[in-house]
């Protein structure tokens, strides 16, 4: 190689060096407005900013060949090896890069998992954060409803899923438990066939339609019988608020085993800001039963927000037929109300339908279209109507 060749060669490198410390301030400026916009991301298992669970531990951000554009090369940990929910961060973690406002930033995505001992420490940070209950902690705003019913038969699950289902509709960040123990029917009512992610012994509820859930049928067999009574019973569901990482939902609701037993005496116990929800058929046999689990409140410090009456009527060519006859739920809620000292209403009259089996034993409850959307029926009227008089 000639002197001269050297020369320029030399001074090219010079000129490259010169231009790349000019544009170091502004690289540094652009990262740090990335990262800024990274720590919007949140972690849809976790409700977390993906920056504050380290889950971005490099990002550097290079010139690209033409102008004002630049490559953003940024590598993320995940918590869980081929997390089912990578495919979520990435697309939000894309949006977030390439409508940075001034510059043309194409992202550049590497995945990868979170190292033992890193995780290990985050989850011992999370949950050391909730050493408890979180649901019974001072200053919680999540609002906790309990759907209660005193027999078996009168739609109490179908009822929770749909309310759940409108919650989440509405936009509010909504949590189910089934706390059904004997008789689990939220996971069919949602589709679920998954079990929660074990995360170093926190588990991740399953989210389904925009609802987290928890239900032991995700662990047993759908067929196997539930036996447990007492201690174990009131364990169940210490468990499924502890062991469970729920984030701070504006709404939990908890599908209860019908009638008055442990389950609804521990769920009172354990949550003593949860309001019950009473469901009732309009049929005497089914309202003077549901008048009984609305006292457990007399003994127990949960208060009675309302009374649901279901399978109230079946539209029939214009004609609406009472198959279950006509004002058990006004009569539990006047009972109620006398009962308890403060107004319990009816909430709200909802029709027989056809729909709600079969479609939510499809696994879509049917306030909802197949796109997630609320849907326009009368029907999904109604739980929208429920869900915004419950939430006043």
């Amino acid at each position: 190689m000639s002197q001269d060749s050297q020369g320029v060669e030399d001074q090219l490198g010079s000129d490259e060096s010169r231009h790349h410390c000019q544009l170091q301030p502004q690289i540094s400026r652009i990262e740090a407005e990335i990262y800024g916009r990274l720590s919007k991301v949140i972690d849809p298992e976790l409700g977390r900013s993906i920056t504050d669970l380290g889950m971005i531990p490099e990002l550097h951000v290079v010139p690209a060949t033409d102008g004002n554009s630049y490559d953003a090369n940024i590598s993320v940990e995940l918590t869980v090896k081929g997390c089912p929910l990578s495919q979520t961060i990435t697309n939000q973690i894309n949006g977030a890069v390439s409508t940075y406002p001034g510059a043309s930033i194409t992202p550049h995505i590497e995945l990868a998992s979170m190292s033992q001992e890193k995780l290990s420490n985050l989850v011992s940070e999370l949950k050391a954060e909730r050493k408890q209950n979180p649901f019974s902690r001072p200053g919680i705003k999540t609002r906790i409803f309990a759907i209660a019913s005193g027999k078996g038969g009168v739609g109490k699950s179908s009822v929770c899923a749909n309310l759940a289902a409108s919650f989440a509709a509405l936009g509010y960040d909504t949590a189910a438990i089934d706390a059904d123990i004997y008789g689990f029917s939220l996971p069919g009512l949602f589709g679920v066939h998954s079990q929660p992610t074990n995360l170093n012994g926190m588990l991740m509820p399953v989210t389904a339609w925009g609802v987290k859930l928890i239900s032991i049928g995700m662990f047993a067999g759908s067929e196997q019988a539930i036996l447990w009574r007492g201690p174990r019973l009131q364990r169940s569901l210490q468990q499924f608020l502890s062991d469970v990482w729920w984030g701070e939902p504006d709404v939990l609701l908890l599908d209860l085993a019908p009638g008055t037993g442990d389950m609804a005496i521990s769920v009172a116990q354990a949550l003593p800001n949860a309001e019950l929800v009473i469901v009732t058929t309009p049929q005497p046999s089914a309202s003077d039963v549901a008048v009984r689990s609305g006292l457990v409140a007399l003994q127990v410090p949960t208060k009675v927000r309302g009374v649901v009456e279901n399978m109230s009527y079946y539209d029939h060519q214009g004609e609406r037929l009472e198959i279950f006859g006509h004002g058990g739920g006004q009569r539990v809620s006047e009972e109620l109300t006398r009962a308890l000292g403060h107004q319990v209403p009816l909430l709200a009259q909802l029709p027989l339908e056809t729909d709600l089996r079969e479609t939510g034993e499809s696994g879509r409850p049917v306030v909802l279209k197949p796109d997630g959307n609320l849907d326009s029926t009368p029907i999904a009227q109604s739980f929208k109507s429920l869900a915004q008089s419950l939430i006043r």
